[in-house]
């Protein structure tokens, strides 16, 4: 049955309101503001506000770790050895480079974002492309194909008054209408007209984390992490306690009565501050009263370290971090090669977000592209989206490894320089300076000079360039 726009907005607002509290909760965990967990209910009403919970904030590790090595450095056309000028122009107009990064951040962290594509009424050249967050927005799957079928995108803007005014834009497949909430109901906005795209599908585009068959809208890269993580948050949270209550030596008095434990006003204090107090003062005696002072040795917090680091190495299983990343050594001292070989699960999981990722930036440009031209392209199919390197080599393995291949001639010059990490605008100027030489050298052979050939005899040194006056030597002389 086709729904009308008004029951496609309604239906998308009210699966977007469900999953929207889970969705700010594993934000929560991210940010570090996560409910404090496993302790007693009687404990924390005991305590009140003298205990804070000590955040641990794994969460954010496993995630940043990851994150770090997705950076996109440009997108090559079939059939072409560098990076299409023009996408990479787009991409940059648009801050992507930026925006891209917060996407793939609250993928990990929020299970999807989303990219939208739209026209560009100041440069139809440069299609406007802006990446969105869960929070914001929300998608629903055609189950047929697996695209997206419909997506809605919500903000709130501030009214007269202090008033809110709920705003929403339904993107569907030929189509994007502009809402606002009046009076409790949805309306076409009448700020905005309709835009009849004739696109064939919505502008939207889904950054999902780990997709599946059946869960399309992907999984947070939190979910088993954050157990782990609420489990060290409460040890961490009861060693700080026990710091203060077995830490230092504790007393025992006998011989007093509720009367003695009072502050300077007369007024007795709580149970907490005659645990916790550091220095008592009575005029009670041990010979006449019978009153006795006795303190025990302190605890050892070990045993909470110990349990920190179990946890801190079941995490490292399951997201893949070396034991390094989460500040526990193992027994033996790593090496260079042994810290590089733990980073290897780390380093495939950053490769499959990068292939996962691709393909969506790719259906991006593609979508710009069409945006941009009016038509669908069919060179743009094989579109290849290129990424950073996700692993960590040092400079001079990345180095040495990219001029073996290039002396094999198994690759060519630029692809030497794109392995070894410079950029395009650094390539280009590169090559600048290597034409210029390159021609400098043919006006010397064709003036018959053939250093260019042979270079300079032993203990001459070679000509400078045309142009360019001669080194002055120590004496000043010119040489």
């Amino acid at each position: 049955m086709e729904r009308t726009d008004l029951e496609w907005l309604k239906h998308l607002v009210s699966c977007h309101d469900q999953e929207k509290r889970e969705l700010e909760l594993l934000n929560a965990y991210y940010e570090g503001r996560q409910p404090l967990s496993y302790m007693a209910p009687e404990l924390e009403r005991e305590l009140r506000d003298q205990v804070r919970q000590v955040v641990i904030n794994w969460p954010r590790l496993v995630v940043d770790s990851i994150e770090e090595r997705l950076d996109v450095v440009g997108f090559r056309l079939p059939g072409e050895a560098e990076a299409d000028e023009e996408l990479w122009r787009i991409w940059q107009a648009n801050d992507l480079d930026e925006q891209s990064q917060q996407g793939h951040l609250d993928a990990l962290v929020m299970r999807r974002a989303y990219v939208l594509v739209g026209a560009n009424a100041d440069d139809p050249n440069t299609p406007l492309v802006t990446v969105e967050s869960a929070l914001d927005m929300f998608a629903e799957f055609d189950p047929r194909t697996g695209k997206v079928n419909a997506a809605v995108k919500r903000w709130r803007e501030d009214g007269e008054n202090g008033a809110k005014i709920d705003h929403a834009a339904l993107y569907l497949p030929d189509v994007t209408v502009w809402w606002v909430k009046d009076a409790g109901e949805w309306q076409e906005d009448p700020d905005h007209e309709r835009d009849q795209h004739d696109l064939g599908e919505p502008p939207v585009e889904v950054l999902a984390n780990r997709p599946r068959l059946k869960c399309r809208g992907g999984v947070s890269e939190l979910q088993d992490v954050i157990p782990l993580s609420d489990a060290a948050c409460k040890i961490a949270t009861d060693m700080m306690v026990s710091a203060e209550y077995h830490a230092t030596p504790r007393r025992v008095a006998f011989g007093f009565g509720e009367e003695d434990f009072v502050d300077e006003h007369g007024r007795k204090v709580s149970a907490f501050s005659r645990i916790i107090g550091r220095m008592w003062a009575t005029e009670r005696n041990r010979k006449e009263d019978g009153a006795d002072v006795v303190q025990f040795p302190e605890a050892s917090l070990s045993n909470f370290h110990e349990t920190i680091s179990q946890l801190a190495r079941l995490v490292a299983s399951l997201s893949g971090l070396p034991p390094h990343f989460l500040g526990y050594a193992t027994e033996n001292p790593a090496s260079a090669d042994a810290i590089r070989s733990s980073e290897s699960r780390l380093v495939k999981r950053a490769e499959r977000k990068q292939r996962s990722w691709g393909g969506t930036w790719e259906r991006v440009m593609r979508l710009v592209m069409r945006v941009r031209d009016g038509v669908w392209s069919d060179e743009a199919r094989s579109l290849e989206t290129m990424w950073r390197d996700a692993s960590t080599p040092t400079v001079a393995q990345a180095a040495d490894a990219a001029v073996k291949k290039f002396q094999a001639k198994i690759v060519p010059l630029r692809q030497t320089r794109e392995d070894l990490g410079y950029t395009q605008a650094q390539i280009e100027r590169m090559e600048e300076e290597d034409e210029r030489t390159a021609q400098d050298a043919l006006r010397r052979l064709a003036a018959g000079d053939v250093t260019p050939l042979f270079g300079p005899k032993p203990g001459q040194e070679e000509p400078p360039p045309e142009g360019e006056e001669p080194p002055e030597t120590a004496s000043g002389d010119a040489a």
